[in-house]
């Protein structure tokens, strides 16, 4: 495994510091281990930082606002945070939104869903889709422009960025214009060759995998709904044009990339691309990987173009 020297530097800290594979530890162990480990180094500066709460009928969703500068009319990013549905917050992906609110220009949402078990599918993309309309009709007073909102999460982030976007094409509301897949989850334990070539890691295994969907998915029915697994829908016709991340050493990186050709063969732009020497779970390590560095700079120049903002 030809990893950056980031990347192995990180791997290796992970095999001292991670006591066994995720699903060994069970919910309460995985998060007390994740859950302090936020980005390292400190945060990209941004004009203004605010929090908000979605009013849903029994919830208030937190929403965290990053504004690149002053001025209205700004293109939205709405962003959802990885951790297999179940781990995971705002403030793991802070340095992220920071970033991508910088680079592409636009303001970012960062949306903190409620998490699996307590909260199982469908709650988590019906929270995601309460941002996103909440966000359309707050347009005014956020300093947004409700015509350019665009949809991204990492791992299981893009699973529901997708789901978002299958509810607003098929139950109306806002569509987003662009969705920024970072390693989506987008099939059940599909047994791909990335699948078994990359089962034990770094960081995330196949078991691991698994884990995470009998935490999200009340029962085996789950498996063939879209909005809990996009690839079972019969079309993607319809949904925005989409940049797919994988990392080369992910379980589920074919899972990503069969998706991507799912995409376009339905006749949606999708561009793809795979970033050699990394795991699972790099995207939001702005700073610290290089590669992540440059996903980020990519991700940032599609959305400028989806906003119509890109320069000449």
């Amino acid at each position: 495994m030809k990893l950056d020297p980031d990347a192995r530097a990180a791997a290796d800290l992970l095999k001292e510091l991670l006591p066994l594979p995720i699903h060994r530890m069970g919910l309460a162990g995985a998060r007390e281990f994740f859950g302090g480990r936020a980005t390292e180094g400190t945060p990209p500066s941004v004009h203004e930082v605010s929090d908000h709460v979605v009013p849903r009928v029994d919830a208030e969703i937190p929403v965290r606002l990053y504004r690149p500068g002053p001025g209205s009319g700004l293109p939205v990013l709405v962003y959802l945070h990885g951790g297999g549905w179940t781990l995971g917050g705002i403030d793991r992906v802070d340095a992220l939104c920071r970033t991508l609110a910088s680079r592409a220009r636009c303001l970012v949402v960062s949306v903190g869903y409620r998490l699996a078990p307590e909260h199982k599918f469908p709650t988590p993309p019906h929270d995601c889709h309460a941002a996103l309309a909440w966000v359309a009709s707050h347009a005014a007073e956020l300093g947004a422009d409700a015509r350019r909102i665009a949809i991204g999460g990492d791992s299981a982030g893009a699973n529901l960025a997708t789901a978002v976007c299958l509810l607003a094409r098929d139950r109306g509301g806002p569509r987003p214009v662009f969705q920024l897949l970072a390693y989506p989850a987008m099939e059940y334990a599909v047994r791909r060759p990335s699948w078994t070539e990359y089962a034990d890691g770094p960081l995330l295994t196949s078991d691991d995998v698994v884990w995470f969907w009998e935490q999200y998915l009340r029962d085996e029915a789950d498996r063939a709904n879209p909005l809990a697994v996009p690839a079972t829908a019969p079309s993607l016709r319809g949904l925005p044009p989409a940049f797919v991340i994988t990392a080369e050493y992910d379980p589920i990186r074919d899972d990503g990339e069969h998706f991507a050709r799912r995409l376009r063969e339905d006749g949606v732009e999708c561009a793809a691309k795979r970033y050699p020497g990394v795991f699972h779970g790099f995207f939001p390590q702005v700073g610290v990987f290089a590669r992540a560095d440059e996903a980020v700079a990519d991700a940032a120049g599609h959305l400028r173009r989806a906003f119509g903002t890109a320069r000449p």
